[in-house]
């Protein structure tokens, strides 16, 4: 026995028939949980990836003070002053990639998840490959 399956090539059709009630109800509570448990990790981190986003947008604000003291630096004083300006809002807009790749990352994650839906379609398109599977009879056209 594998994880609490039998064989069940030697049942007889009416246990198998019997059996059905309790398979279809495991199986709708299976997909419950993981319908619960797709929805928990969906939200967990399309929750992160919105902080990373708003991490992003945080620096993204600080930026455009930090180019207007740049430009006004830079017509004041060649030197010093724009460089300095310059290298903190590369600094910055670094950093606003950095933070807005890591929230593209997570939601391209969220997206590569199968939802119950899809599980569901999944079982569907299963029992009706198996159902097709069955033996059909031979016409006597066939020989």
């Amino acid at each position: 026995m594998v994880r609490g399956y039998r064989d069940r090539a030697d049942d007889s059709l009416l246990t198998l028939l019997g059996d059905m009630p309790d398979l279809v109800s495991n199986l709708v509570k299976a997909e419950i949980d993981a319908g619960k448990a797709w929805v928990q990790k969906t939200s967990k981190d399309a929750g992160i990836s919105g902080v990373w986003f708003l991490i992003a947008l945080f620096f993204l604000f600080w930026a455009i003070p930090v180019i207007l003291v740049f430009a006004i630096a830079g017509f004041a004083s060649w030197m010093p002053v724009w460089a300095s300006a310059l290298i903190v809002f590369g600094i910055l807009i670094l950093a606003v990639l950095v933070f807005g790749l890591l929230g593209v990352l997570r939601f391209r994650k969220v997206l590569k998840r199968e939802n119950p839906a899809q599980a569901v379609s999944t079982d569907i398109r299963l029992v009706r490959e198996a159902g097709d599977e069955r033996p059909r009879e031979v016409a006597d056209d066939e020989f």
